[in-house]
């Protein structure tokens, strides 16, 4: 700043017009104030072109959205008058500052400028619209322009994804003439984030197929946790072969992705592999995917080992951090130190319990058989308990068979989830253990005549990365006269080494 201020110096006693090199240093700082005080110290403004730099750089910045319309506002009240450049940036910071009334006012005055909507500010006011979750504005600005490159198709795409419209966005995307690498993972990322993963995986493998656009990191990024969710290691495999032949397995966000999806898949020694692959790039999520991939694998003690060594690289842990070292000590069975970790988050980490920490507790405390202080900590709980946290204590009772806690927990769900017949389920089974065969039959009866059932379990199998989906008795893969084939062979041979086994133990 001091060698800006000296050439800033020497221009006011020369009497040289070093604006604009003065302005692209203070934006290259940055220092904006000093750059706003720069164009504000002449009797008018300097030209658009300045004036825009400065725009762009506010746009930049949500808190900086009312300095850019204020600019925006001296521009078009005075010289210079504004651009179309000038309406792209100042949308634009009404986008990323959420202020959809002030982009509307904008849009309004486009029109009575006379400025033909080119694709930069269509696309800056589709992605306000869309981002204020005005889809209807959007949609009707779409339909209305005469010519639509890709970038405006994605803009809208991407609106519609984001609200989880995903209907519309696929029909958008069905319709485009053209797509690009930002089309594919706009859709792959609404579907996997609105949990919707087969879809995420069906659409990602077409785009594989095609080989017309090949993925980057931020596609890789949106279709790993599908992956993890749906346990397709498979094709979790051949992206982490594409990564890394890209050179993208050190890109953290792609590490961390590989990391999540073989820690979930199983294979915590692959994603420990990868974890240290990633190196000093590792964020957070990072670690937090490696401690819960140990926990949930029954590999305790590494997930803490894991967490001291975080702490000791100076890594502030987060509260899914503590849900993971939580998670350790439940399938680990240390009470002692789960209660030291829970008791400690916010005088040593500052972070107030929240409700999956809670979970976790009643977890721990409900598998050590300790129900009673399991029901006195929700009880004590800040905020209302949810049927996650009455959830784990059913759960706990049913594994020790206590129905005293079991009543109190089923009677809590009932409320929260009555639509969800596996209460019933989990609670006649408690009772069936004890015997209590009246109340049995009272749960079964109850049941009948809410006229609930039990929802079909299915299961997903991987073969050449393709989740297949099998349900009882269904006859709906395109493939079932094969597969039930090959079954009826499986069982027959089973039979004959049943009746071997047999003459063979006779003998």
């Amino acid at each position: 700043m001091q060698h800006i201020k000296q050439i800033h110096a020497q221009a006011l006693r020369s009497g040289a017009d070093q604006t604009d090199l003065l302005l692209d240093l203070l934006l290259a700082v940055p220092n904006l104030s000093y750059a706003r005080r720069l164009l504000y110290s002449f009797p008018y403004l300097p030209s658009t072109f300045l004036c825009n730099k400065l725009l762009r750089a506010y746009s930049n910045s949500p808190a900086s959205f009312h300095l850019c319309f204020s600019l925006f506002s001296s521009m078009h009240r005075r010289r210079p008058p504004p651009n179309l450049h000038s309406f792209t940036f100042v949308i634009s910071s009404c986008a990323s500052s959420s202020c959809p009334r002030s982009g509307r006012a904008i849009h309004a005055l486009v029109f009575k400028s006379g400025f033909p909507l080119d694709s930069f500010v269509c696309t800056s006011l589709l992605h306000m619209y869309s981002k204020a979750s005005l889809l209807p504005s959007a949609r009707q600005l779409f339909d209305e322009m005469p010519h639509r490159d890709v970038a405006v198709w994605n803009s809208m795409i991407s609106g519609y994804a984001r609200s989880g419209d995903l209907e519309n966005a696929r029909e958008l995307f069905e319709e485009m003439p053209v797509r690009n690498v930002i089309s594919w993972t706009s859709i792959i990322s609404g579907y996997s984030q609105s949990e919707r993963y087969e879809e995420a995986i069906e659409v990602f493998w077409r785009m594989w197929e095609m080989g017309e656009t090949m993925p980057n990191e931020v596609t890789l990024t949106s279709i790993l946790p599908a992956c993890a969710n749906l346990g397709a290691m498979e094709l979790g495999e051949k992206i982490e072969e594409f990564a890394r032949e890209k050179g993208l397995v050190g890109n953290m966000f792609v590490g961390s992705a590989l990391v999540e999806m073989y820690a979930k898949c199983g294979d915590v020694d692959r994603a420990r592999l990868v974890f240290e692959q990633v190196g000093l790039r590792k964020n957070i999520c990072c670690w937090n995917s490696m401690i819960m991939g140990f926990a949930v694998h029954g590999k305790w003690h590494e997930s803490l080992q894991l967490f001291h060594k975080m702490k000791v690289e100076g890594i502030k842990p987060d509260d899914i951090t503590l849900t993971g070292v939580l998670t350790a000590c439940t399938h680990g069975g240390l009470v002692k130190e789960g209660k030291l970790f829970f008791n400690s988050m916010e005088k040593e980490f500052s972070i107030s319990p929240k409700l999956q920490h809670y979970g976790c507790m009643i977890d721990l405390l409900g598998r050590a058989g300790l129900l009673k202080e399991a029901h006195q900590l929700i009880q004590r709980m800040p905020m209302e308990p949810d049927a996650v946290i009455w959830g784990a204590l059913l759960g706990a009772c049913s594994f020790h068979g206590n129905i005293e806690f079991a009543e109190i927990a089923a009677n809590f769900l009932f409320q929260l989830e009555p639509w969800n017949p596996g209460i019933h389920v989990i609670l006649a089974n408690i009772y069936a253990s004890l015997g209590r065969w009246d109340h049995v039959v009272g749960v079964r009866k109850f049941m009948k005549g809410r006229q609930q059932k039990k929802a079909a379990g299915y299961s997903l199998v991987e073969l050449d990365g393709r989740m297949n989906k099998f349900l009882v008795e269904d006859k709906s893969h395109p493939r079932t006269r094969e597969i039930y084939t090959l079954l009826n062979e499986i069982y027959n041979l089973m039979r004959l080494i049943d009746s071997d086994s047999d003459i063979i133990l006779q003998v």
